[in-house]
């Protein structure tokens, strides 16, 4: 336990900072959002270019300076890259990963991407353009929303934000899980992410594993059950960090 968290144990840890994914921005955090805040929780929310690794993470770090106190912080699928560098802020006391990729030292998106089990549904990417990548927009709302409405999934389609070729290459230093307390929300019916991928990924931490029947949207889809799991996280975290205070005072 670092000593900033020591030193801050007396408080309880009621800020969240949610960093979205990959063609989409955060505004899908909405409804989480609401959630959070109705429960007091202090909420920010990251709008990443996702155009590189670095630039998205430097993103996250302002976002986690700015919060008041420790944070959670919490990633959905290209956003798990994300806060795997982004949580080595001293500020950070735990990671929730929603349906999301966790990066080990070395790997990257790209190649995490790349490595999803033989025979498993994969992303319906497009060729590169312009230093980019986007979905097949026909092919998106039953890969990546398939349990939301039509009409949502195909607004979503259709307002993609580009994935940079250098978002996808940035590799990890040093994955932040190995020393912070971590949470996995595991989408049983994920067709962006498999779940056998998501499984092998959350397992190789020691994060606390949750499941729930969704498509990889959610924190649409699912709104209350991703909430409920950062809430458990922050309290979780607050406990611990009370424990610590505690014990380095005997």
């Amino acid at each position: 336990m670092s000593a900033h968290l020591t030193a801050q144990a007396a408080s309880p840890i009621d800020s969240v900072v949610l960093v979205h994914g990959a063609f989409v921005d955060g505004s899908g955090w909405k409804a989480v959002y609401d959630i959070l805040k109705k429960d007091g929780y202090d909420v920010t929310i990251v709008q990443n270019s996702t155009a590189t690794l670095d630039g998205d993470v430097s993103a996250a770090k302002r976002a986690i300076a700015d919060a008041k106190g420790d944070v959670i912080l919490v990633g959905h699928s290209y956003g798990g890259v994300v806060i795997t560098e982004a949580g080595n802020d001293h500020k950070v006391a735990g990671l929730v990963y929603v349906a999301a990729y966790v990066p080990a030292a070395g790997e990257s998106l790209g190649s995490l991407v790349a490595s999803a089990p033989a025979g498993a549904a994969s992303p319906p990417i497009l060729p590169p353009e312009n230093d980019s990548v986007l979905l097949d927009k026909a092919k998106f709302p039953a890969a990546f929303a398939a349990d939301l409405r039509a009409e949502e999934a195909e607004f979503m389609a259709a307002s993609q934000t580009p994935l940079g070729l250098a978002a996808l290459d940035g590799k990890i230093s040093h994955p932040a899980w190995q020393d912070k307390p971590t949470w996995y929300l595991l989408t049983t019916e994920d067709k962006m992410i498999p779940p056998m991928q998501q499984r092998q990924m959350a397992e190789r931490t020691p994060a606390e594993i949750s499941e729930v029947a969704s498509s990889h949207a959610v924190f649409l889809s699912h709104p209350k059950i991703v909430a409920a799991l950062i809430e458990k996280a922050a309290q979780s975290a607050s406990t611990k960090a009370k424990r610590a205070a505690t014990a380095s005072a005997e």
